[in-house]
């Protein structure tokens, strides 16, 4: 309705800081001034509480005029941080008063100069979900552990008069596990600016340009999302899954067409003799084969086409039911045809498959079903048909799980993707 809702962080700033000094006013901040390496040390382990900082009781006064130099750019970076005042012994370390705002002297890309104090992740999240009324934080599970702040942050904030209830509520879900892929966007950033991909828009990429490009559509992604559900329990969703999404998506809306990708020649020995020299067939099929709705699509059968490679074998194996000589296939909306043979070059290799019509069995008419064949064959005219450019590509890595356990995910690249 003609709002604009796109929100940045940078635009709370000012809120930010007044939160920052109404905590410390309230006794809930207080300025820092210990090394990291002493927080480090200070901050206790998983069974051994914290220890306070020297910093820790000072007054209010005198917090607030450190804070307000910090933010006036008279103290230098690392000096010190304002942290918040919670509980130095919690069994969650992220309560062991936490950092709130460090000093930066860097250019903002939409405040500029103003600041050289800036609010950690962990401070603004809160506040940017409360000023943009949202209802329901949904994070992954590696901020579970960051929700007893999320939660504390905002009770103070609401108990000074800054929000209202209900405020905002964080719920965690397990991230999206994907085979052959990551998802990782500083790794996903790496394959682009080292070049590994061709861009962001890469097919192979999982990004949202990279899928649509590959030919995804949004109700296929939609489908896939819906058949995985959402769970707490870490797990790998196979990629064959999102592959399948998009196949049935697809299936029902995509008109079909007849291509050959590995083309293998064949040639109609008895097609003078039954039609002429020079005649093309036509041949009728529907544009889907479960909407008539969408009309029918005409092309045309000659003396020779092209087939895929992989239809025929001069030996064939067992259960192969396709082309070999003496066995018979039907031409996809076409004729039921005869293999007599091939031919071969020097080298042995097959050039082309010699074959027969079968007089009466064309699709659609009366005598089609006369000869009873076991396989079809897709082919495309070899006069009629149109060239194109076919772009096949496999999985980006050849490893499931390329960057589990820490590993160098670029090991797991796949040459031939």
């Amino acid at each position: 309705f003609g709002t604009n809702h796109q929100y940045q962080a940078s635009d709370y700033f000012d809120f930010m800081y007044h939160a920052a000094e109404l905590l410390i006013e309230r006794g809930f901040a207080y300025v820092d001034q210990q090394t990291p390496d002493e927080m480090r040390a200070n901050r206790g382990t998983l069974t051994e509480p914290g220890k306070d900082s020297p910093w820790r009781n000072r007054p209010v006064e005198e917090n607030l005029r450190i804070f307000r130099e910090m933010r006036d750019g008279q103290h230098a970076e690392g000096s010190m941080v304002l942290r918040a005042k919670i509980d130095m012994a919690s069994p969650n370390i992220n309560l062991r008063d936490p950092a709130i705002y460090r000093i930066k002297f860097a250019e903002h890309h939409n405040t500029g100069d103003k600041w050289c104090i800036y609010p950690m992740y962990t401070f603004a999240h809160p506040i940017e979900d409360a000023l943009e009324r949202i209802t329901h934080s949904i994070c992954t599970l590696e901020f579970e552990d960051q929700r007893p702040f999320y939660d504390w942050l905002l009770a103070q904030l609401r108990d000074a008069g800054m929000f209202s209830d209900p405020l905002p509520r964080q719920i965690e879900f397990a991230r999206l596990n994907l085979t052959y892929v990551i998802t990782s966007k500083r790794k996903l950033m790496q394959l682009v600016t080292e070049q590994y991909v061709d861009g962001w828009d890469d097919p192979r990429m999982p990004t949202i340009v990279g899928l649509r490009r590959r030919g995804y559509t949004p109700e296929a992604i939609q489908l896939f999302c819906e058949r995985i559900g959402v769970s707490k329990g870490d797990s790998w969703i196979d990629y064959s899954i999102l592959e399948g999404a998009l196949r049935d998506d697809l299936d029902e809306k995509a008109p079909r067409a007849m291509a050959v990708l590995d083309p293998l020649k064949l040639k109609l020995t008895n097609w003078d003799a039954l039609f002429g020299a020079g005649h093309a067939e036509p041949c009728t099929a529907p544009v889907h084969p479960h909407h008539p709705d969408m009309g029918e699509r005409q092309f045309k059968l000659t003396s020779e086409i092209w087939i895929e490679r992989e239809d025929f074998q001069e030996v064939p194996e067992k259960g192969f039911r396709r082309l070999f000589p003496e066995n018979m296939a039907r031409l996809k909306y076409g004729y039921v045809i005869k293999c007599t043979g091939c031919e071969k070059d020097a080298e042995g290799k097959v050039t082309a498959v010699l074959a027969e019509i079968v007089p009466d069995t064309k699709s659609g008419t009366p005598g089609a079903d006369s000869v009873k064949v076991k396989g079809v064959i897709t082919w495309v005219s070899a006069s009629e048909g149109l060239p194109v450019e076919i772009r096949l590509y496999d999985r980006l890595f050849t490893e499931a799980q390329p960057d589990a356990g820490g590993r160098n995910f670029l090991e797991a690249l796949n040459p031939t993707s």
